[in-house]
């Protein structure tokens, strides 16, 4: 095939004892690539030792791809004109290397956020260490040996690995050998190389998926450290790991922990709920905890990771597609998405046929009619099984392509996947529309077309993804839970080495970066953020970084409309999105914030009814702390930076209490609000002005919020209705300090 220059990155520990220099090996690695009769030899260039660790060669694609096959290679680069460029993700979150909040914090330079996962995949270039400085001193952790991942993997990107697995053996009663699973902190499985990279990977150039999503991919904060504590095997991640891992975090001296696990039900109480007990423990230590919400929406009461001291990240869009079209026989073409990258359909008709007349509409493996379906292209519903599984039951059965056509639960949620056979995925709108047509058409036929990678504001971004687990908190529906909404459709990150971009047996395919979506994605975008948070400002505490994430995210998408939900087609709200969307480089600079320390965290603890005991859970402090003396009188009097109440009934007054600290240039501050009440309600603040000065930094202000109407106008939010506003401190000039204000009624209360 046609010959490339590739930058060849080399893990210089797996250099063969026979050979007497690196040279010496890159030489005969070259020299040893496959070649077609009539080819000439691939050709090394260059051997470097100094700029970074590998060769240059010219090769064909054949030779190129031997060569990724070779032990100790880790990368080929293609050699190309650099112009400036990124992935989106930097792009759509505003930051830039000129401005704000990336050269205001070195991009997290000497943070370290420890990445509780699946492990991580070493050799990806996301983890290079080139241009970062020695392990910082502080650090106490450090990397275990195992067979598949020695030590000297590790590097001053990755300086921490470590594995918890007893709590998995037990369960199971089998060994790690046993069940044939490597106990190491390598990742397997792809989630952990994918959020490790996103939150702190280091600058790649031309990373992209088949072609897809093309730029250059970084980390959110990509100076900051990383120390792996793999707590997720094949069948789970269990809490006396998670302990485990917490516990070791905290020793080890983390700044940020980011975890993409959850329970998979409702929220537990927390005191049973093994992340909020380890989080605890780490916010008592000054560490921020930045978790996802969970992928059980768009239903009520979904989110988990909502205990006040964590962070809790749902998951949005971003402002770039995958568009691949369904063309049906009758000229009508709908919109999908897809990460196909194999042979088109080259604009061909194919005959169409439902599943649902096929066998089985959602195409379970081995349901499906291969008399009813070879040759054709099968429309498959969503749900019931993975959405790749779908085209390769359709491929065993014979079908030639897939449209994955929504139901209302997913409404118009676009996912793309790497599918293996031509396949796109359309809304429940197009999907109706298009299981009518084959079902009314005497000979229905279709295409699918492919379009590549698509940036722009239409469909506008960001839009809440309908999975994106949802409020009110199902534990205490005081705090107002997610706390925010970050990138977490089709997301492109780091891979691991060992499964291809999709989770099936079949997928041989191999790749550096994958794009998945998940709030497993949005999570590790924020742990990032905190991460530079944590390095422009040393001395604020967690939930001052939450505070400045929370009242300065935005609620418009990029069309200037109110963002919308992707469950409903409608506005999504504070149950929804939380806070908003974040605003990294304002979160730089937010002038007030509303902070918390751990005696606070112990006065809710002792509000919602918890005794010693069950408080010692958390902390030591629970014996020497009297109840009686420190409760809040309600959960809402947390000093939290949103709003969240309950009426009991019409005419229900509720008053909240809160601590502003100035954190602003401007000592001498004066915050004026302004109250959008939500329908149905009256909120008063008092008082209305704050004048900050030297001798004054923290001030103190009370809200009132009344039910003033029964069930009118208001939104459905599981066996509640619901309605929504805000409270927002200006200073006049650049600082809006904006908390969302929610407030429910119980069914039986609204009458």
């Amino acid at each position: 095939g046609e010959r490339r220059t590739y930058i060849v990155h080399v893990s210089k520990s797996h250099k063969p004892r026979v050979f007497s220099s690196h040279h010496h090996w890159y030489s005969s690695v070259v020299e040893s690539l496959p070649r077609r009769r009539g080819e000439g030899p691939a050709k090394l260039l260059y051997s470097y030792d100094r700029a970074v660790r590998g060769f240059s060669a010219h090769l064909s694609g054949d030779q190129a791809d031997a060569l990724r096959r070779v032990p100790g290679v880790i990368s080929l680069v293609p050699d190309e004109r650099r112009v400036l460029h990124t992935t989106r993700t930097p792009q759509f979150l505003g930051l830039a290397d000129s401005f704000g909040l990336w050269p205001n914090s070195d991009y997290a330079d000497d943070v370290i956020v420890g990445v509780l996962d699946t492990g991580i995949w070493p050799e990806r270039p996301s983890f290079s260490d080139e241009g970062l400085p020695p392990v910082p001193e502080r650090w106490k952790g450090g990397c275990i040996e195992a067979a598949d991942f020695p030590k000297s993997l590790c590097n001053r990107k990755i300086i921490g690995t470590k594995a918890y697995f007893l709590g998995y053996e037990a369960t199971r009663g089998k060994t790690m050998e046993e069940s044939n699973e490597s106990n190491s902190p390598r990742d397997t499985e792809g989630h952990g190389t994918h959020t490790a990279s996103t939150a702190a990977g280091s600058v790649v150039s031309n990373a992209s998926l088949f072609g897809y999503a093309p730029g250059e991919a970084r980390g959110m904060a990509s100076r900051a450290r990383i120390a792996v504590y793999k707590i997720c095997w094949s069948f789970g991640c269990y809490d006396s790991d998670i302990l485990a891992a917490f516990e070791q975090a905290v020793v080890d001296g983390v700044d940020v922990i980011s975890l993409s696990v959850g329970s998979s039900g409702h929220a537990p109480p927390y005191y049973l709920d093994s992340i909020a007990i380890g989080a605890f423990a780490a916010v008592e230590n000054g560490i921020v905890v930045s978790c996802s919400a969970g992928n059980s929406g768009p239903s009520s009461y979904s989110a988990v990771n909502i205990a006040p001291w964590i962070l809790t990240v749902g998951a949005s869009t971003l402002d770039r597609e995958f568009p691949a079209d369904v063309i049906l026989g009758d000229g009508t073409t709908y919109g999908g998405v897809s990460l196909y990258a194999g042979e088109s359909l080259g604009g061909q008709q194919y005959s169409l046929v439902y599943a649902a007349d096929a066998g089985n509409r959602y195409c379970y493996s081995g349901r499906l009619s291969p008399a009813l379906v070879a040759g054709k292209i099968v429309i498959c519903d969503r749900g019931g099984n993975a959405r790749v599984a779908k085209g390769n039951s359709v491929h065993l059965a014979g079908g030639v392509g897939v449209i994955l056509a929504n139901l209302a639960d997913s409404g118009e949620e676009l996912l793309a996947d790497a599918h293996f056979i031509p396949a796109t995925m359309v809304g429940q709108t197009a999907g109706d529309k298009i299981r009518s047509y084959a079902r009314s058409d005497p000979n229905p036929t279709a295409t699918i077309a492919f379009r590549g990678t698509v940036i722009g504001t239409s469909p506008p971004a960001p839009r809440v993804a309908s999975f994106s687990s949802r409020g009110p908190n199902y534990r205490t529906a005081e705090i107002l839970k997610p706390d925010v909404i970050a990138p977490g459709v089709n997301i492109l990150a780091g891979w691991t080495g060992e499964v291809g971009p999709t989770d099936l047996d079949s997928d041989t395919r191999k790749v550096e970066f994958n794009i998945i979506s998940g709030t497993s994605m949005s999570c590790p975008h924020v742990s990032g953020l905190a991460a530079l948070l944590k390095k422009a400002h040393p001395d604020w505490t967690p939930a001052a970084i939450k505070s400045a994430l929370v009242t300065t995210a935005y609620v418009v998408d990029d069309n200037g409309a109110p963002i919308s939900d992707l469950a409903t087609g409608g506005k999504s709200n504070s149950f929804v999105h939380g806070a908003g969307h974040v605003d990294p480089n304002r979160a730089l600079d937010p002038g007030l914030v509303y902070d918390i320390q751990t005696s606070d965290y112990v006065a809710f603890l002792c509000t919602i009814g918890y005794d010693a005991n069950r408080i010692s859970v958390f902390t030591d402090a629970a014996y020497s702390t009297d109840c009686s003396a420190v409760g809040l009188g309600t959960p809402g009097n947390l000093n939290y930076p949103s709003f969240s109440a309950v009426f009991s009934g019409r005419g229900a007054v509720v008053k909240y209490k809160r601590t502003v600290k100035n954190v602003g240039l401007n000592a001498d501050a004066v915050y004026e609000v302004e109250v959008k009440a939500p329908i149905g309600a009256s909120v008063t603040v008092t008082p209305s002005k704050l004048t900050f000065s030297q001798n004054a930094t923290e001030l103190s202000f009370e809200v009132e919020l009344s039910s003033v109407a029964g069930a009118v106008d208001l939104e459905s939010s599981g066996s509640s209705l619901a309605a929504f506003g805000s409270i927002e401190w200006s200073d006049g000039g650049s600082h809006r300090v904006r908390s969302p204000v929610a407030v429910l009624w119980p069914l039986n209360a609204a009458a």
